[in-house]
C-alpha cells in the first residue's frame, strides 16, 4: 500500500493511508544506503499486523530539505508581522529565494494585522505588489484565514518565518485540533519563544495539508550564485537581456536596466538593496 509520512519520532513513522494511520519502521536497507525518511515522503509499505507496518520504498521526491527534514513541499507560507517583532525584510527575501530555488510557490502572510495601522500595512504591500501574493491575516479576528485556506487547497504547505510572528497560532486557526503550544513574545527582547518541537504535517479543513516545523528561522542562501541570483527576484528576471552587458551584476555598470528600475520606483528600493546585500554575501563567501 501507499501512504504519506505525517510524523516521525524515535525511529517510528506515522503513515497516513486510505485505511488510516499505520505506525511503521523503515527497512534496514534505508540505513545501509544512508537514506533518511522524512515527513512528507510518499512511501510504499507493508502492514504486518493491525496498525503496524514496515516501509519498503520511498517514492520520488519533488524537493527536500535537511533542516528541518521535510520533503515534497508545494507552497511556503512566509509568515511575518508588521510589529512585535518588526519585519526583517532581508530574512523574508531569503525565504522567497529559497522558494524560487526549490520550485515552491510562496505566499506572503502578514500576520497580526490587528497590531498595525492600515497605512503601515499598505507600505509593506507596496514592496511585493505584483510579485507575490500577500495576505493580511489576524488570528484575533479571523481576518484572511479563509483566503489562506483557499490558496493552499490541494497543496502541501510549510510555515516559514522568524520566531514570534504567530506561526503556531496560525496553525491552530488552520487546524484547531493541532493543539500546538503557542509562545508569548518576551516583553524584554520582543523576540519569540521557540515552541515547536518536532516536524509534523496536518490536514487542513478545505483539502490542504500544512507542515509545522521547528526550523526555517534562519539560514544562508548557500546554493545561490552570482550568475543566477537575479533569477530568484522575479521583477529583476523580467528585465533579463535589457542591460548593456550580459553579465551585468546591477551594481555600478552603465545602462543597467535593473538599477534604472530601482531608481524610478519600478523595483522597490528595499528589494534592490536586498539583492545587493545577498550578492555581497555570495561574493564574500567565495573569498573563504
Amino acid at each position: 500500500m501507499v501512504g504519506l509520512i505525517t510524523k516521525g519520532i524515535g525511529g517510528f513513522y506515522y503513515v497516513l493511508t486510505e485505511g488510516g494511520i499505520i505506525e511503521a519502521k523503515g527497512r534496514g536497507i534505508f540505513k545501509k544506503d544512508g537514506i533518511t525518511l522524512a515527513v512528507g515522503d510518499m512511501v510504499e509499505l507493508t502492514e504486518m499486523e493491525k496498525g503496524k507496518g514496515v516501509i519498503d520504498r520511498i517514492l520520488p521526491r519533488k524537493n527536500q530539505f535537511i533542516r528541518p527534514p521535510i520533503v515534497n513541499v508545494d507552497t511556503f507560507i512566509v509568515v511575518f508581522a508588521p510589529a512585535r517583532p518588526k519585519p526583517n525584510f532581508a530574512l523574508i527575501d531569503k525565504f522567497l529565494i529559497m522558494s524560487e530555488m526549490h520550485g515552491i510557490e510562496p505566499i506572503l502572510c502578514l500576520n497580526k494585522c490587528d497590531l498595525a495601522s492600515s497605512e503601515d500595512i499598505e507600505e509593506i504591500k507596496k514592496i511585493y505588489r505584483g510579485i507575490y501574493p500577500l495576505l493580511t491575516v489576524s488570528c484575533v479576528n479571523g481576518q484572511g484565514i479563509e483566503e489562506l485556506e483557499t490558496l493552499i487547497r490541494g497543496k502541501r504547505a510549510a510555515l516559514a518565518g522568524p520566531s514570534g510572528v504567530g506561526k503556531s497560532t496560525l496553525l491552530n486557526q488552520l487546524h484547531p485540533t493541532a493543539n500546538m503550544e503557542t509562545g508569548a513574545i518576551s516583553e524584554k527582547t520582543r523576540r519569540g519563544k521557540h515552541t515547536t518541537r518536532h516536524v509534523e504535517i496536518f490536514q487542513v479543513e478545505g483539502g490542504g495539508m500544512i507542515f509545522d516545523t521547528p526550523g526555517f528561522t534562519s539560514f544562508e542562501i548557500l546554493e545561490a550564485e552570482e550568475d543566477n541570483l537575479t533569477s530568484f527576484y522575479p521583477e529583476m528576471e523580467a528585465l533579463r537581456g535589457q542591460c548593456r552587458y550580459d553579465d551585468c551584476r546591477h551594481k555600478a555598470e552603465p545602462d543597467c536596466a535593473v538599477r534604472e528600475a530601482a531608481e524610478t520606483g519600478r523595483i522597490h528600493p528595499l528589494r534592490y538593496r536586498s539583492y545587493l546585500a545577498n550578492l555581497e554575501e555570495i561574493q564574500n563567501r567565495r573569498k573563504y
